[in-house]
């Protein structure tokens, strides 16, 4: 579910067959595509050099916090070497909403299989308590709340005004409640508390699911390292997508051609001389006695290697089978937080089964500050029926028409075979090498 997914819970979307759907690098230069595709980018652990393997900890277990027994030692942030374990918990700095104070706009959309498209936007305010960030939750005693989200819609015009509150509680396997959540109706000047969803829950025709969005916590799962590997892309763009107006912190529109985007951005200082992102590929696997019978019992991460910042998730269910992909794109949004100043920009989600995809832009990021007075006022369900909007911010990122889709992503077959079952359909593997031929979405019927 994307951020104001709970307000397009009632969309529902027919699925149906896709001809092909284009294909371009998008944030690619065509001269990395070509040396991408033409090199092995990745490698198993057994193949990692001495010096690669100095900043790893191949360890699964070490000492265990004397209050928190499920977390690490050694204090958080880590320092190299760096376990599995510590990696997964690092990368969660990087969450679907950002770790810090700030307002954004959440420029969103679904597209289904027959090509039938739905956008929004909303506004979203962000607050954290003292610290902010990762190291805040860990700080946050079991129970009590770390972080709140107000979402305001503006777009489309049908469903301007209605709100949504997140409140996101720290858990352990006693606190257990992660979230409360209220939602205002404009049409019922009311505001309703909605229940808690279940971990599997998505909204009706989105591909992002709630987990993704509200932050899995990292001691759930138990962390291996499967090995390296260099990203050349991430989120595609087709060729019918020439350009894309972005909104900065100060409200000013700038139109960019999608080629000269980074998947790091443009400050990210740790690109390969080719133009890659060299990565830690780490796998995630539940700890059932915590969660049983979850939905996605494995789930690896390409982490970037400055950072920790997740590039690319893959879930997997009970069988084994990949079942979810979501790329990313990030940005420095905070120098001076240093590597912690990152925030993720593009979202491309992917539900394989039912062949839906859905995007999701984090424009007009400003970072706030927040007096014990606003957070009173705002981050309370009463604030929700007055409508005012705090931040009006603006976004022009909204995917137009269905044929200026995103590309479904790529499936790397080769990369990682041992650890990394793909299964689809002969539909959808047709559908896949039409977007590779052709160069923007092509539906039935045209």
């Amino acid at each position: 579910m994307n951020a104001c997914a709970a307000v397009l819970a009632y969309v529902h979307f027919r699925m149906q067959s896709v001809l092909a759907i284009g294909f371009t690098a998008g944030l690619l230069s065509g001269a990395t595509v070509s040396w991408a595709a033409s090199t092995q980018t990745w490698r198993a652990v057994s193949e990692l050099s001495a010096e690669e393997l100095q900043n790893v900890d191949l360890r699964a277990e070490t000492p265990r916090d004397a209050t928190f027994p499920y977390l690490p030692a050694e204090p958080y942030p880590y320092a190299p070497p760096y376990t599995a374990e510590e990696m997964g918990l690092i990368s969660s700095e990087f969450a679907h909403m950002p770790r810090r104070n700030c307002a954004l706009i959440e420029d969103y959309g679904t597209i289904s299989a027959n090509g039938y498209l739905t956008t929004a936007q909303a506004i979203g305010l962000v607050s954290y308590r003292d610290p902010a960030g990762l190291e805040g939750q860990l700080r946050t005693k079991p129970g009590e709340w770390y972080t709140q989200w107000l979402f305001q819609t503006i777009a489309p015009a049908e469903r301007h005004g209605r709100q949504s509150l997140y409140t996101l509680y720290r858990t352990d396997r006693e606190a257990t409640t992660r979230l409360d959540l209220f939602i205002y109706s404009p049409e019922l000047r009311r505001v309703r508390r909605q229940p808690q969803p279940r971990r599997q829950d998505k909204a009706p025709g989105f591909a992002l699911g709630y987990e993704n969005f509200l932050n899995r916590d990292a001691w759930e799962f138990r962390w291996r390292l499967l090995g390296t590997d260099v990203l050349f892309e991430t989120v595609r763009f087709p060729r019918t997508r020439t350009s894309i107006t972005l909104t900065g912190a100060d409200g000013a529109l700038s139109e960019t051609a999608p080629q000269a985007l980074k998947i790091m951005g443009a400050k990210y200082p740790a690109y390969t001389p080719e133009g890659g992102v060299a990565c830690y590929v780490v796998e995630a696997r539940v700890r059932e006695d915590w969660v049983p019978g979850y939905y996605a019992p494995k789930i690896l991460y390409w982490l970037d290697q400055q950072t920790f910042f997740p590039l690319r998730i893959e879930e997997y269910d009970a069988s084994g089978v990949l079942t979810y992909v979501e790329d990313r794109t990030g940005h420095l949004v905070n120098p001076e937080l240093g590597n912690k100043g990152y925030e993720a920009h593009f979202f491309l989600s992917w539900d394989l089964a039912e062949d839906i995809m859905s995007y999701d832009v984090h424009d007009a990021f400003r970072p706030q500050t927040w007096s014990t007075a606003d957070q009173d006022v705002f981050f309370s369900p009463d604030f929700l029926r007055r409508v005012w909007f705090v931040a009006p911010l603006k976004s022009q990122a909204t995917v137009p028409t269905p044929e200026t889709f995103f590309l479904r992503p790529a499936l790397y077959r080769e990369k990682f075979p041992q650890d990394r079952r793909i299964e689809i359909t002969p539909e959808l593997a047709a559908r896949i090498a039409a977007q590779e031929q052709a160069g923007q979405l092509v539906f039935e019927g045209k």
